[in-house]
């Protein structure tokens, strides 16, 4: 079976039901012409002729009785399954991939989860967290999150947040015995706690800005992990100093348990976005994501 064939089957049924193409027509938005060109172009390739067209009436012939017979419950099952979609698309349902860094779980996803969850409780969450940059189509998540200025160009991006400010943290009591650092080159001279990415393994440089200039500094660590937290709190401990977004050291440095240092070389990268390929037909199951990130932002520590 050719698949051309099942063009103008719907037209054909609406017709046959309303006994009239301008009645058909005014149900499915088009011109009373377009029905009758489609409903022809069925005739043409079934080779029979379906409808009994005069100026005042249109009746099924015999051979368009049995057609219709035949065709309507198929006809019945793609409206109704039409009707579902657009149902579904006015309301956020399924199951929604993202695609994480890890600092988004303590940053974002922790403070939020439970509150959209709760606001949303026919959207379920996939949550899978990787440092690495993503191809979201190609594995199947419907949104990533980065921070900005690693977006492909080819990606939209939604803004969650404000600039990451980073910061070099250390306990009072390290800093006590190893002294503080006053410029980013003192830091060779320093036990370093590094972050490592998941996939490559590779450590990631500190960067700072020093006499106008960007100015990246890979530690020779003493201890590698991948997660910043870890990172944050190792250096609580008192095993070294640790480069890592503000927002998740806060609690800490609030409480006295870490300070920061090399403040006016410590840079402000870009805020977290969240990335996908179209800006047609957002999902409403993302954009209520995007929409209650956004209007909770305020709890965030980003």
């Amino acid at each position: 079976m050719r698949l051309d064939q099942f063009s103008g089957i719907v037209a054909f049924v609406k017709v046959a039901e309303a006994k009239s193409f301008t009645r058909a027509a005014a149900e499915l938005g088009v011109a009373p012409a377009s029905l009758s060109e489609a409903i022809k172009g069925l005739e043409e390739r079934l080779g029979v002729r379906l409808l009994n067209r005069t100026t005042r009436s249109v009746g099924l012939t015999e051979a368009g009785a049995e057609y219709l017979d035949h065709v309507r419950p198929a006809a019945e099952d793609i409206w109704a399954a039409g009707a579902a979609l657009r149902e579904a698309r006015d309301r956020p349902a399924g199951t929604l991939r993202l695609s994480l860094p890890w600092i988004a779980a303590p940053l974002l996803i922790e403070p939020l989860m439970r509150p959209f969850m709760d606001a949303y409780p026919e959207v379920r969450l996939s949550l899978i967290f990787d440092d690495s940059f993503v191809d979201i189509a190609a594995e199947g998540f419907d949104a990533g999150l980065r921070i900005g200025e690693l977006l492909e160009k080819d990606m939209i991006g939604a803004r969650l947040g404000g600039p990451l400010q980073m910061v070099v943290v250390g306990s009072p009591d390290y800093l006590a015995r190893k002294g503080t650092p006053k410029r980013p080159a003192d830091l060779a001279a320093h036990r370093c706690i590094a972050f490592a990415l998941t996939r490559t393994r590779a450590i990631s440089p500190w960067e700072f800005t020093v006499d106008g200039r960007e100015v990246a500094f890979t530690p020779d660590a003493c201890l590698v992990v991948n997660t910043l937290p870890l990172c944050i709190t190792a250096a609580a401990q008192g095993l070294g100093l640790a480069f890592a977004v503000e927002g998740l050291a806060a609690p800490l440095l609030a409480s006295g348990a870490l300070v920061k240092v090399l403040e006016p070389f410590c840079p402000a990268y870009q805020p977290l976005h969240l990335y996908y390929p179209s800006r047609r037909l957002v999902p409403p199951k993302l954009r209520a994501f995007i929409d209650f990130v956004r209007a909770n932002s305020y709890k965030l520590r980003i």
